[in-house]
Protein backbone atom coordinates (compact mmCIF):
# COMPACT_ATOMS: atom_id res chain seq x y z
CA UNK A 1 0.00 0.00 0.00
CA UNK A 2 2.54 2.41 0.87
CA UNK A 3 4.81 1.46 -2.20
CA UNK A 4 1.95 2.65 -4.36
CA UNK A 5 1.17 5.27 -2.95
CA UNK A 6 4.51 6.53 -3.30
CA UNK A 7 4.60 6.13 -6.61
CA UNK A 8 1.04 7.60 -7.16
CA UNK A 9 2.89 10.90 -5.58
CA UNK A 10 5.52 10.76 -8.00
CA UNK A 11 3.71 10.39 -10.89
CA UNK A 12 1.69 13.35 -9.95
CA UNK A 13 4.97 14.78 -9.40
CA UNK A 14 6.26 14.24 -13.52
CA UNK A 15 2.63 15.63 -14.39
CA UNK A 16 2.92 18.58 -12.14
CA UNK A 17 6.78 19.01 -14.13
CA UNK A 18 5.30 18.31 -17.11
CA UNK A 19 2.61 21.18 -17.15
CA UNK A 20 5.22 23.30 -15.81
CA UNK A 21 7.89 22.80 -18.70
CA UNK A 22 4.61 22.74 -21.29
CA UNK A 23 3.67 26.18 -19.88
CA UNK A 24 7.03 27.66 -20.15
CA UNK A 25 8.11 26.47 -23.66
CA UNK A 26 4.18 28.24 -24.46
CA UNK A 27 5.22 31.19 -23.02
CA UNK A 28 8.48 31.15 -24.81
CA UNK A 29 6.50 30.76 -28.21
CA UNK A 30 4.12 33.66 -27.65
CA UNK A 31 7.33 35.85 -26.80
CA UNK A 32 8.06 37.54 -30.63
CA UNK A 33 8.55 40.73 -32.14
CA UNK A 34 11.77 43.08 -33.07
CA UNK A 35 14.39 45.28 -30.39
CA UNK A 36 16.49 47.35 -32.59
CA UNK A 37 19.64 48.97 -30.75
CA UNK A 38 21.81 51.69 -31.94
CA UNK A 39 25.18 53.27 -30.25
CA UNK A 40 28.11 52.59 -28.04
CA UNK A 41 31.22 50.78 -29.74
CA UNK A 42 31.77 50.14 -26.00
CA UNK A 43 28.69 47.93 -25.28
CA UNK A 44 28.54 46.13 -29.07
CA UNK A 45 30.39 43.25 -28.52
CA UNK A 46 28.43 43.00 -25.03
CA UNK A 47 25.16 43.07 -26.55
CA UNK A 48 25.82 41.00 -29.77
CA UNK A 49 26.59 38.19 -26.86
CA UNK A 50 23.39 39.25 -25.19
CA UNK A 51 21.31 39.11 -28.55
CA UNK A 52 22.56 36.00 -29.14
CA UNK A 53 21.78 33.91 -26.28
CA UNK A 54 18.33 35.98 -25.42
CA UNK A 55 17.56 34.08 -29.19
CA UNK A 56 18.18 31.03 -28.04
CA UNK A 57 15.38 31.61 -25.73
CA UNK A 58 13.13 33.01 -27.30
CA UNK A 59 13.93 32.24 -31.23
CA UNK A 60 10.55 34.28 -33.03
CA UNK A 61 12.46 37.47 -30.94
CA UNK A 62 14.91 39.47 -33.75
CA UNK A 63 17.04 41.60 -32.42
CA UNK A 64 18.72 44.47 -34.70
CA UNK A 65 22.14 45.54 -33.19
CA UNK A 66 24.35 48.82 -35.11
CA UNK A 67 27.22 50.85 -33.70
CA UNK A 68 28.16 54.01 -34.67
CA UNK A 69 28.70 55.95 -31.41
CA UNK A 70 26.92 56.58 -28.28
CA UNK A 71 26.07 60.07 -29.91
CA UNK A 72 24.20 58.12 -32.54
CA UNK A 73 22.94 55.77 -29.71
CA UNK A 74 21.19 58.51 -27.42
CA UNK A 75 20.02 60.68 -30.37
CA UNK A 76 18.33 57.30 -32.23
CA UNK A 77 16.20 56.49 -29.01
CA UNK A 78 15.28 59.89 -28.01
CA UNK A 79 14.01 60.63 -32.04
CA UNK A 80 12.46 56.74 -31.38
CA UNK A 81 14.37 55.25 -34.71
CA UNK A 82 15.62 52.76 -32.08
CA UNK A 83 14.54 50.97 -29.40
CA UNK A 84 17.23 51.00 -27.02
CA UNK A 85 20.37 53.32 -27.42
CA UNK A 86 23.83 51.76 -26.48
CA UNK A 87 25.66 54.59 -24.22
CA UNK A 88 29.19 54.71 -22.94
CA UNK A 89 29.16 57.49 -20.66
CA UNK A 90 26.94 59.24 -18.31
CA UNK A 91 23.57 60.70 -19.38
CA UNK A 92 23.47 64.61 -19.69
CA UNK A 93 20.66 66.44 -17.91
CA UNK A 94 19.53 67.76 -21.01
CA UNK A 95 18.94 64.07 -22.45
CA UNK A 96 16.90 63.64 -19.38
CA UNK A 97 15.18 66.50 -19.79
CA UNK A 98 14.39 65.49 -23.90
CA UNK A 99 12.78 61.99 -21.92
CA UNK A 100 15.95 59.69 -21.70
CA UNK A 101 15.49 56.70 -19.66
CA UNK A 102 18.10 54.46 -18.83
CA UNK A 103 19.57 51.40 -17.20
CA UNK A 104 23.12 50.74 -16.30
CA UNK A 105 24.09 46.75 -17.62
CA UNK A 106 27.50 46.26 -17.40
CA UNK A 107 31.06 48.28 -17.01
CA UNK A 108 34.28 48.61 -18.95
CA UNK A 109 37.09 50.95 -19.53
CA UNK A 110 39.02 52.63 -21.81
CA UNK A 111 43.20 52.54 -22.02
CA UNK A 112 45.29 54.42 -23.65
CA UNK A 113 47.20 52.42 -27.24
CA UNK A 114 50.62 52.65 -28.35
CA UNK A 115 52.16 51.08 -31.58
CA UNK A 116 54.20 47.35 -30.11
CA UNK A 117 56.85 48.62 -32.36
CA UNK A 118 57.40 51.97 -30.86
CA UNK A 119 61.17 52.84 -30.46
CA UNK A 120 60.94 53.03 -26.78
CA UNK A 121 58.43 50.61 -26.29
CA UNK A 122 60.86 48.95 -23.27
CA UNK A 123 61.14 52.61 -21.59
CA UNK A 124 57.11 53.49 -21.70
CA UNK A 125 56.47 49.94 -19.99
CA UNK A 126 58.21 49.73 -17.59
CA UNK A 127 58.14 53.75 -16.87
CA UNK A 128 54.14 53.97 -17.57
CA UNK A 129 52.59 57.60 -18.22
CA UNK A 130 51.74 60.26 -15.83
CA UNK A 131 48.22 61.86 -15.81
CA UNK A 132 50.07 64.90 -16.72
CA UNK A 133 51.97 64.16 -19.36
CA UNK A 134 48.41 62.59 -21.36
CA UNK A 135 47.38 65.84 -20.77
CA UNK A 136 49.87 67.57 -22.11
CA UNK A 137 49.32 64.91 -25.39
CA UNK A 138 46.00 65.22 -25.84
CA UNK A 139 45.12 68.87 -24.35
CA UNK A 140 47.79 71.20 -24.06
CA UNK A 141 50.28 69.62 -27.23
CA UNK A 142 53.21 70.76 -24.82
CA UNK A 143 54.21 67.04 -24.74
CA UNK A 144 54.99 66.59 -28.53
CA UNK A 145 57.90 63.72 -28.61
CA UNK A 146 58.35 60.47 -26.67
CA UNK A 147 61.76 61.84 -24.87
CA UNK A 148 59.74 64.26 -22.69
CA UNK A 149 58.05 60.93 -21.61
CA UNK A 150 60.93 58.15 -20.82
CA UNK A 151 64.11 61.22 -20.59
CA UNK A 152 65.71 59.03 -23.66
CA UNK A 153 67.70 60.78 -25.80
CA UNK A 154 65.02 59.73 -28.54
CA UNK A 155 63.52 62.78 -30.33
CA UNK A 156 60.83 60.92 -32.47
CA UNK A 157 57.29 62.97 -32.56
CA UNK A 158 54.52 61.63 -30.99
CA UNK A 159 51.63 61.02 -33.44
CA UNK A 160 48.07 61.93 -31.68
CA UNK A 161 45.01 60.31 -32.65
CA UNK A 162 41.41 60.72 -31.27
CA UNK A 163 37.85 60.00 -32.16
CA UNK A 164 35.97 61.63 -34.81
CA UNK A 165 32.70 60.13 -33.92
CA UNK A 166 31.07 61.76 -30.78
CA UNK A 167 31.19 58.58 -28.36
CA UNK A 168 31.46 57.52 -24.70
CA UNK A 169 35.19 56.65 -25.00
CA UNK A 170 36.57 59.88 -26.12
CA UNK A 171 34.45 61.73 -23.52
CA UNK A 172 35.38 59.12 -20.46
CA UNK A 173 39.13 59.95 -21.73
CA UNK A 174 38.56 63.23 -21.99
CA UNK A 175 36.84 63.72 -18.52
CA UNK A 176 40.02 61.70 -17.01
CA UNK A 177 42.32 64.49 -18.00
CA UNK A 178 39.89 67.03 -16.88
CA UNK A 179 38.18 68.16 -19.94
CA UNK A 180 35.37 67.41 -22.69
CA UNK A 181 35.96 65.30 -25.92
CA UNK A 182 35.74 68.58 -27.95
CA UNK A 183 38.73 69.51 -26.20
CA UNK A 184 40.77 66.09 -27.76
CA UNK A 185 43.79 66.76 -29.52
CA UNK A 186 44.51 65.54 -32.90
CA UNK A 187 43.94 63.33 -36.19
CA UNK A 188 40.29 62.18 -35.34
CA UNK A 189 39.44 58.62 -36.59
CA UNK A 190 35.66 57.32 -36.60
CA UNK A 191 34.95 54.08 -34.56
CA UNK A 192 37.14 51.67 -31.79
CA UNK A 193 38.06 49.30 -34.62
CA UNK A 194 39.59 52.64 -36.66
CA UNK A 195 41.23 54.24 -33.61
CA UNK A 196 42.95 50.67 -33.05
CA UNK A 197 44.09 50.58 -37.04
CA UNK A 198 45.60 53.90 -36.44
CA UNK A 199 47.81 53.31 -34.27
CA UNK A 200 48.59 49.98 -35.22
CA UNK A 201 49.82 50.97 -38.73
CA UNK A 202 51.63 54.43 -36.91
CA UNK A 203 55.17 53.16 -34.97
CA UNK A 204 55.02 56.65 -33.44
CA UNK A 205 51.35 56.62 -32.56
CA UNK A 206 48.74 57.34 -29.64
CA UNK A 207 45.21 56.66 -29.24
CA UNK A 208 42.90 55.08 -26.54
CA UNK A 209 40.02 52.18 -27.14
CA UNK A 210 37.54 50.04 -25.48
CA UNK A 211 39.57 46.83 -23.49
CA UNK A 212 37.41 44.99 -25.78
CA UNK A 213 39.24 46.33 -28.93
CA UNK A 214 42.55 46.94 -27.04
CA UNK A 215 42.66 43.34 -26.41
CA UNK A 216 41.52 39.83 -29.19
CA UNK A 217 38.33 38.31 -27.65
CA UNK A 218 39.90 34.92 -28.65
CA UNK A 219 43.48 34.66 -26.83
CA UNK A 220 42.74 37.61 -24.44
CA UNK A 221 46.07 39.05 -24.99
CA UNK A 222 46.69 42.43 -26.42
CA UNK A 223 45.67 42.96 -29.80
CA UNK A 224 48.43 42.36 -32.51
CA UNK A 225 50.17 45.20 -33.03
CA UNK A 226 49.26 47.21 -30.22
CA UNK A 227 50.63 47.75 -26.29
CA UNK A 228 48.45 48.85 -23.53
CA UNK A 229 50.14 52.23 -22.03
CA UNK A 230 50.66 51.19 -18.59
CA UNK A 231 49.43 54.29 -16.31
CA UNK A 232 51.85 55.60 -13.72
CA UNK A 233 49.00 56.25 -11.08
CA UNK A 234 51.00 57.31 -8.41
CA UNK A 235 53.78 59.16 -10.42
CA UNK A 236 56.62 57.81 -9.28
CA UNK A 237 58.08 57.26 -12.53
CA UNK A 238 58.02 53.62 -12.76
CA UNK A 239 55.03 50.87 -13.18
CA UNK A 240 54.72 49.08 -9.39
CA UNK A 241 53.66 45.41 -9.05
CA UNK A 242 50.33 46.98 -8.04
CA UNK A 243 49.87 48.69 -11.44
CA UNK A 244 51.17 46.08 -13.93
CA UNK A 245 47.73 45.03 -14.77
CA UNK A 246 47.46 45.19 -18.46
CA UNK A 247 48.98 41.86 -20.22
CA UNK A 248 45.64 40.02 -20.71
CA UNK A 249 42.25 41.46 -20.88
CA UNK A 250 41.45 39.06 -17.53
CA UNK A 251 44.17 40.89 -15.21
CA UNK A 252 42.68 44.14 -16.27
CA UNK A 253 39.05 43.29 -15.60
CA UNK A 254 39.93 41.86 -12.53
CA UNK A 255 41.97 45.32 -11.86
CA UNK A 256 38.85 47.75 -12.82
CA UNK A 257 36.06 45.20 -10.43
CA UNK A 258 38.63 45.64 -7.64
CA UNK A 259 39.19 49.31 -8.20
CA UNK A 260 42.60 49.54 -8.81
CA UNK A 261 42.01 51.09 -12.00
CA UNK A 262 40.74 54.66 -11.93
CA UNK A 263 37.26 56.03 -13.31
CA UNK A 264 37.10 57.35 -14.83
CA UNK A 265 38.52 56.04 -17.52
CA UNK A 266 36.64 53.14 -16.20
CA UNK A 267 32.36 53.30 -16.42
CA UNK A 268 29.06 52.13 -16.31
CA UNK A 269 27.71 51.33 -19.48
CA UNK A 270 23.81 52.13 -20.27
CA UNK A 271 20.97 51.04 -21.86
CA UNK A 272 18.70 54.08 -23.15
CA UNK A 273 15.58 54.34 -24.27
CA UNK A 274 12.56 57.52 -24.69
CA UNK A 275 10.86 57.18 -21.85
CA UNK A 276 10.07 53.66 -19.99
CA UNK A 277 10.34 51.56 -22.82
CA UNK A 278 6.30 50.01 -23.52
CA UNK A 279 7.42 47.66 -26.15
CA UNK A 280 6.37 44.10 -23.96
CA UNK A 281 9.51 42.59 -25.57
CA UNK A 282 12.01 45.20 -24.89
CA UNK A 283 11.10 45.20 -21.73
CA UNK A 284 11.91 41.40 -20.88
CA UNK A 285 14.76 41.62 -22.93
CA UNK A 286 16.18 44.45 -20.47
CA UNK A 287 15.32 42.63 -17.24
CA UNK A 288 17.06 39.06 -18.82
CA UNK A 289 20.37 41.22 -19.29
CA UNK A 290 19.98 42.47 -15.82
CA UNK A 291 19.40 38.95 -14.42
CA UNK A 292 20.47 35.69 -16.46
CA UNK A 293 21.92 37.93 -19.03
CA UNK A 294 24.46 39.28 -16.54
CA UNK A 295 26.20 35.23 -16.37
CA UNK A 296 27.55 35.88 -19.92
CA UNK A 297 29.29 39.48 -19.07
CA UNK A 298 32.86 38.52 -17.31
CA UNK A 299 33.39 35.81 -19.99
CA UNK A 300 33.07 38.73 -22.63
CA UNK A 301 35.33 40.89 -21.38
CA UNK A 302 33.12 43.02 -19.43
CA UNK A 303 32.87 43.86 -15.30
CA UNK A 304 29.50 42.62 -13.70
CA UNK A 305 27.79 45.58 -12.14
CA UNK A 306 27.02 45.08 -8.53
CA UNK A 307 23.86 43.58 -7.37
CA UNK A 308 22.70 46.87 -5.80
CA UNK A 309 23.48 48.48 -8.85
CA UNK A 310 21.49 45.42 -11.00
CA UNK A 311 18.50 45.94 -8.48
CA UNK A 312 18.58 49.65 -9.43
CA UNK A 313 17.77 49.23 -13.05
CA UNK A 314 15.09 46.15 -11.88
CA UNK A 315 13.16 48.74 -9.90
CA UNK A 316 13.54 51.17 -12.87
CA UNK A 317 11.89 48.68 -14.99
CA UNK A 318 8.69 47.84 -12.77
CA UNK A 319 8.26 51.79 -12.08
CA UNK A 320 5.08 52.87 -14.55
Amino acid sequence: MKNRFERGIIILIILYLGTKLCFAKENVEKVAGTITLSGAWALYPMTVKWAEEFQKIYPDVKIDIGAGGAGKGIADCLAEVVDIGMVSRDIYPEEINKGAWWVSVTKDAVVPTINAENPVLDDLLTKGVKRQDLIGIWITGDVKKWSQITGSNKEQNIHVYTRSDACGAAQTWAEYLGHNQEDLMDVGVYGDPGLAEAVRNDILGIGFNNINYAYDARTKEQVKGIRILPLDLNENGQIDEDENFYRTRDDIVRAIANEKYPSPPARNLHFVSHGRPVNKVVLIFIKWVLTDGQKYVSESGYINLTEKKLQEGLDKLELK
